[in-house]
């Protein structure tokens, strides 16, 4: 997002200068949930505008949430929307996440819905919130969208096995491997199929300088896939939540006061 003065280190730059970064994985409307990630420290949280409505009222005031706690926000838009892409980045997204890129072709598609040109296809507005409102020159508003982060999500076995052109692509920062989709894809086998297809598709990003993403379910999952050499890990938090309360209603939780034991 264009900004006055010197701006804060974005994604883009953290990841750059080798930071490993921890964000949360929402669906609207969360906006409460967007500003505890900020209060407890978390470098981003992404937005599922795939999964979960793509509101972009609710996701402008979320958008606003997260500035006001120096959070950036990511958006997963869903399978070639270009559209709505462009009004995530006008309200000041600090980058995308594409689903289902499955060549390097998809990728480039990707990359041209996310930036202006001559690096992509951006229709150009300073007026948006982006922009802020106007009030900012051209040249400084196309240099600020250049921080903005390019996420490819591979989530086939034919997007595995065009990892390394994907990930090779100009403009791809990241990728992120869908692991349900990708079971899904392959008919549900035996894990260590996926397992050996994610490590694959990770090896191939490794290779190109790009950044590896993961979504965990959990703070061990998170360490080892830091271990593993992930940049960016985020957390999804329908099952964080749903495992908290489960263990809420477990036996043992309360004694017959209704006092915690």
């Amino acid at each position: 997002m264009t900004a006055r003065g010197t701006p804060r280190r974005g994604l883009k730059r953290r990841l750059a200068a080798g930071e490993r970064l921890r964000g949360a994985l929402l669906r609207l409307p969360s906006e409460t949930l967007v500003e505890m990630a900020g209060v407890a420290g978390l470098d981003y949280v992404v937005i599922d505008c795939e999964h979960g409505p793509a509101d972009l009222t609710l996701l402008q005031h979320h958008l606003t949430a997260a500035a006001a706690h120096g959070l950036d926000v990511l958006v997963r838009v869903g399978s070639a929307e270009p559209a709505l892409a462009l009004r995530c980045l006008d309200l000041g997204a600090a980058g995308l996440i594409h689903p289902h890129v499955d060549s390097r072709e998809d990728a480039r598609r990707a990359v041209a819905a996310s930036h202006y040109p001559p690096w992509g296809e951006r229709g150009f507005a300073t007026y948006s919130r982006a922009g802020r409102f106007g009030t900012v020159g051209a040249a400084e508003h196309v240099a600020a969208s250049r921080e903005t982060l390019v996420v490819a999500m591979v989530e086939t076995r034919r997007a595995c096995d065009a990892a390394d052109a994907i990930a090779r692509t100009e403009g791809v920062d990241a990728v992120l491997v869908g692991p349900a989709d990708l079971a899904a894809d392959c008919g549900f086998p035996d894990p260590g199929v996926v397992d050996a297809l994610i490590s694959r598709a990770h090896d191939a990003t490794h290779a190109n300088g790009r950044a590896v993403m993961a979504i965990v379910p959990h703070l061990d999952a998170a360490r080892a896939a830091e271990r593993r050499g992930a940049q960016l890990v985020v957390y999804n938090m329908a099952h964080v939540l749903m495992d908290t309360l489960r263990s809420l209603t477990e036996p043992g939780t309360t004694d017959a006061t209704g006092d915690p034991d």
